[in-house]
């Protein structure tokens, strides 16, 4: 059975080194970009599809490098930066055919950037996952059902530099390559366990899904954060975090590029008083940030002259329940309700051979645990909070049993 561990007198993978077809040329210019839209509309079967991001090192999240890969088309490596980041010019042909990603929720906003979105989706990592495989990254799965190994080490590289080097074209070739026979081998083993409808279901959310909300205070999600308890130390820190998003934004760099997490938070916990104090800190040294000590010192003083009502409080703003390590104290029926709860997801998952996050949002599941809907009615409760069909048909009647028996 697939979903079981490789014999250890297995074969050794056989190592995928070229593109099959050669590695194609870059399409960089609008007759080129035409003449692959021409030869995948001639095409048959699914298109596989990738795109490479510059994540780490740029502060947008556009696609550098878009690939595709249909039966008679071939493989396509496009640039999107030449072309003013617009492929809409494809989408006639990419339209109504299946799309083959890996993890796909990481690059449809991208694609989308470019004019590009699925009208139906196979997603490998979410199959895999739903499959209960015990790896689901994309050089894993190919090697325990394909038998074949790929090109490792430039994934997260720079993608924004030009001209991409052979090696990386490489790489991103076979990416695309593999990816709709995997597809085919995932989904045969899904119908075997009666899972390919779940699937089809998490496919259609994940293709439908809609941007995601903006958070409402992003600087809180800086690394040691945590470490600053008062709330002028906070409003330092947030001065600091937004003023490094700007100039992030502005030249296009990662922002942990601009100034680490680390330093924001060792400036706002010290609370220099000059811009000499800030430019004695470690990280504010170096010569890139000693031309930058007026532009954070300037972030630092707006915080100190704040009035205190203007401070940051010292928890995030929430919608939702408290953390759950305060339950027990807050609401011990709605604690052990949630213990209840989380026992029978993953009483589920085990007989599946699904993982819990899989089988139901964490979020959602506590939300309904804290506070259950008023008429008892789980399975619309489930449905509003966003589950899918098939996660209610398997959870609703199980969790309405364990929010009454305990």
């Amino acid at each position: 059975m697939t979903g079981e561990a490789l014999e250890d007198d297995a074969p050794a993978p056989v190592p995928l080194l070229r593109p099959a077809d050669g590695l194609p040329p870059v399409v960089a210019d609008r007759t080129a970009l035409d003449h692959a839209a021409a030869a995948f509309d001639r095409g048959s079967g699914p298109i596989a599809v990738d795109a490479e991001r510059a994540s780490g090192f740029r502060y947008s999240q556009r696609a550098y490098l878009v690939q595709l890969r249909r039966e008679g088309a071939g493989t396509a490596l496009i640039d999107p930066i030449p072309l003013g980041s617009d492929l809409s010019a494809l989408a006639p042909a990419l339209t109504g055919p299946e799309w083959v990603l890996h993890a796909a929720n990481q690059d449809l906003p991208c694609l989308a950037e470019v004019g590009l979105a699925p009208s139906k989706l196979f997603d490998t990592e979410l199959a895999a996952r739903l499959a209960g495989l015990p790896r689901v990254g994309l050089g894993p799965l190919v090697e325990q059902l394909l038998g074949l190994s790929l090109e490792k080490g430039h994934g997260a590289a720079d993608w924004s530099r030009r001209p991409l080097p052979e090696d990386w074209l490489v790489y991103a070739a076979l990416d695309v390559e593999v990816l709709v026979e995997l597809r085919d081998v995932l989904a045969r083993e899904l119908a075997e366990q009666g899972k390919l409808e779940w699937a089809m279901q998490e496919f259609e959310a994940v293709r439908t899904a809609a941007p995601p909300t903006p958070r409402a205070e992003p600087w809180r999600r800086l690394s040691g954060v945590h470490k600053l308890r008062k709330p002028r130390l906070l409003a330092a820190a947030r001065a600091l975090w937004e003023a490094r998003d700007r100039l992030a934004a502005e030249r296009d760099i990662a922002p942990g590029r601009v100034l680490p997490d680390s330093a924001i938070v060792a400036a706002a916990a010290a609370q220099p008083d000059t811009a000499q104090a800030l430019a004695a800190m470690p990280t504010f040294r170096g010569r890139a940030q000693r031309r930058l000590t007026s532009y954070w010192f300037g972030a630092l003083e707006k915080a100190y002259a704040l009035d205190p009502a203007e401070y940051p409080r010292s928890a995030p703003p929430s919608d939702g329940p408290p953390p759950v390590s305060r339950w027990a104290d807050r609401d011990p029926e709605a604690a052990a309700r949630l213990t209840a709860a989380r026992a029978t997801v993953a009483e589920v998952g085990e007989q599946w051979r699904v993982p819990v996050e899989n089988l139901l949002q964490p979020d959602l599941l506590r939300r309904l645990a804290w506070s259950p809907p008023a008429d008892g009615d789980i399975r619309a409760a489930l449905r509003a909070g966003g589950a899918r069909e098939w996660q209610i048909e398997l959870l609703a009647a199980r969790l309405e049993k364990a929010f009454t028996t305990r």
